[in-house]
């Protein structure tokens, strides 16, 4: 199974948990980390994510990922964690709530001389994201972003 395929089944198994659980479903991926692969449920809800939430999708969600369908997968780690504060947007739907809101832009090199950006987010188009900052409007195209987070203020 390839790591796309992987994530489109473990959405499709921990959607209907996370639900259960009173969270909605961020994100999932499945990377290689150092020397071990990493499966990270990642959810969210508006008032915060509970421990305890976190916890019963962890224990739902992991038998059913003893199905021999995932047999041939590498030796992983489960991980199920809450989006935070500062979020790491990757979903046009991920995009479209947050428009109108502070992000951090990261680059895989410097653009303008810069690694990194702050804006409000005006748009986003097919991987494009459009800042705005000082009075500026500036579209970084996807292959320059690394990525793209929501800015904690304080």
């Amino acid at each position: 199974m390839q790591t796309k395929q992987i994530v489109a089944r473990v959405e499709e198994l921990v959607r209907p948990l996370c639900e259960q659980a009173g969270v909605s479903l961020w994100d999932v991926e499945f990377e290689k980390e150092g020397g071990r692969y990493m499966l990270t449920v990642t959810v969210d809800h508006p008032a915060g994510v509970h421990i305890d939430q976190c916890e019963q999708v962890s224990r739902a969600l992991d038998p059913l990922l003893d199905a021999k369908e995932f047999d041939e997968l590498p030796s992983y780690t489960l991980c199920v964690s809450s989006a935070g504060l500062s979020r790491r947007l990757k979903k046009p739907a991920h995009f479209a709530a947050f428009l109108g809101h502070t992000v951090e832009i990261g680059f895989y090199k410097p653009v303008d001389g810069a690694k990194q950006v702050e804006g409000t987010l005006v748009a986003y188009d097919a991987g494009r994201v459009t800042l705005e900052s000082g009075g500026r409007r500036t579209v970084y195209e996807p292959q320059d972003i690394a990525a793209v987070h929501l800015a904690v203020e304080i």
